[in-house]
């Protein structure tokens, strides 16, 4: 489990940062080479509450190598330093490099801090330092149970697992290793100096700083890929999700990537075929359909600027919240769909305007609650159709033909614009996958916006040139008298009974 997401980029220190010293001589205690660096008469602290006198020599030859324990915070920074003081005998022939008495720490890597990523960097101080090529620290990093030596003949490995080797010398100061999901255990890093046949050169003293922390993701998974968080039961996992083509942990591996060419054509093709919609706004401010008008306007605006941030890679250009775009941009392709079909039905204004409303406040509440859902685009259709389905027939049965009259609007509109919806819909449910995308919901923008142009019924006769029914007037008309004046030609005065 990792920490939370706000926290996620801070890096805690584990401890404060502590010095080890172990001889390079040839001895098989650390303990033994912590009293060699020390002072002729020096003594060694008794512990609180101890009265128990310092062993003599041989005793402490025959403990174990020394082993370091870090906390359990999400980092650990520890400066551990290699004593050298001449040249190491030769081994012969066969052995180009002498074994210097290994060093182990410890790290307890707790539940909480296993959806993760383990990360391992072992940093050689080469201010001071004069370190031979041929000589090197090498680290072994293992879960579970310690490696005990390091050498050429012996693998990074233990019984129980394999191992994650590390290796530093003068001319590669710095060496890494990032382990995703790491298991619930107690994991051992192992340092160890590897000096030549000829020693290690000038160097009195070797410093090494392994630090260990555990990220959210590895490299906040780079330019082409976005850290996520999954919450299972009590348990949370980061991973990264790359686009444009780019794999691996931390969105690295370029090996199918996509080029910048094809992401700008993408991003080209996706916002570019939201113009469409203007043919469509002309035609409904032209047949005075001010408020359908409107909605393909925040449609085409919110649907354009929503895939221009949608973009992988470096062609993104986000106005506001990636959110916030997404929601507007689903919000008003639906909403398009539903106040077209409706203004098909052809119902009295009164009740087409609250449907307009009641619909629009249903479709953002149900896109709040899923907004991927499937039925979220299929819902409203149904309603829509079926609200248009019932106003047709009741026309018809009163008018006692089919409605619309017009053969002309069947075959040349009507049928033209169902196809167009039919196809698009389908494109959208079925076709569309991350490959054809692209091309896929940029077919969906062109043939939504077609059919909207083909849809739309005329211009009603009893429609004035700002969409306002005949019968509406801004005009004060005064009573005298009893008397109200008529609007005529005739300017003829009536009386009301």
């Amino acid at each position: 489990m990792v920490p939370s997401p706000s926290r996620l980029s801070q890096t805690t220190p584990w401890a404060a940062s502590q010095q080890a010293w172990a001889s390079p001589q040839t001895t098989t205690s650390a303990s033994s080479a912590a009293t060699s660096a020390r002072p002729t008469g020096a003594q060694r602290p008794t512990p609180l509450g101890s009265k128990a006198r310092r062993p003599p020599a041989t005793t402490r030859r025959r403990r174990c190598w020394p082993r370091r324990a870090c906390g359990t915070s999400p980092c650990c920074r520890r400066s551990w330093m290699f004593c050298h003081s001449g040249s190491p005998p030769s081994t012969g022939p066969t052995s180009a490099s002498r074994t210097r008495t290994p060093q182990l720490l410890s790290y307890p890597l707790n539940a909480q801090t296993a959806g993760g990523t383990l990360n391992v960097q072992l940093t050689l101080n080469t201010t001071n330092i004069a370190l031979e090529n041929s000589s090197s620290v090498v680290a072994c990093l293992s879960p579970g149970a310690p490696v005990l030596q390091l050498n050429q003949s012996q693998p990074c490995r233990t019984a129980l697992s394999e191992g994650f080797g590390l290796q530093v010398n003068g001319s590669i100061p710095k060496a890494v290793v990032r382990l995703p999901f790491p298991p619930t255990t107690t994991w051992y890093l192992t340092l160890q100096l590897l000096c030549a046949s000829g020693g290690c050169g000038n160097a009195s003293l070797v410093s090494v700083v392994p630090e260990v922390l555990v990220s959210a993701c590895v490299e906040d998974c780079g330019t082409y890929g976005e850290c996520r968080l999954l919450r299972s039961y009590s348990y949370l996992y980061a991973a990264c999700v790359c686009k444009a083509g780019w794999s691996g942990w931390g969105c690295t591996d370029d090996a199918t990537a996509q080029s910048f060419g094809r992401q700008l054509a993408a991003a080209l093709l996706l916002t570019l075929s939201n113009l469409s919609f203007l043919p469509a706004i002309v035609v409904a401010i032209a047949r005075c359909y001010i408020t359908e008008a409107s909605v393909y306007v925040f449609t085409m605006f919110f649907s354009t600027f929503y895939h221009a941030c949608d973009q992988p890679g470096v062609t993104v250009m986000c106005i506001m919240d990636y959110d916030a775009l997404q929601y507007c941009d689903f919000l008003g392709s639906v909403c398009s769909i539903w106040v077209t079909i409706l203004c098909m039905a052809r119902i009295k204004d009164t009740f087409k305007y609250t449907l307009f409303i009641l619909g629009t406040l249903l479709i953002a509440m149900s896109m709040q609650l899923d907004r991927k859902g499937l039925w979220n685009l299929l819902g409203p259709i149904i309603c829509a159709i079926l609200i248009m389905v019932a106003a047709w027939v009741y026309r018809g049965v009163q008018r006692r033909r089919c409605y619309p009259p017009s053969w002309k609007r069947w075959v040349f509109y009507l049928i033209p614009g169902a196809a167009c919806a039919l196809i698009g819909v389908c494109l959208y449910i079925f076709a569309g996958t991350e490959d054809n995308y692209y091309y896929t919901h940029s077919l969906w923008h062109i043939l939504v916006a077609s059919c909207v142009v083909f849809l739309l019924p005329p211009k009603e006769k009893n429609r004035e040139a700002l969409g306002w029914s005949r019968g509406w007037s801004w005009s004060w008309r005064p009573r005298v008298c009893g008397y109200t004046l008529c609007e005529s030609g005739k300017d003829e005065l009536c009386t009301v009974t």
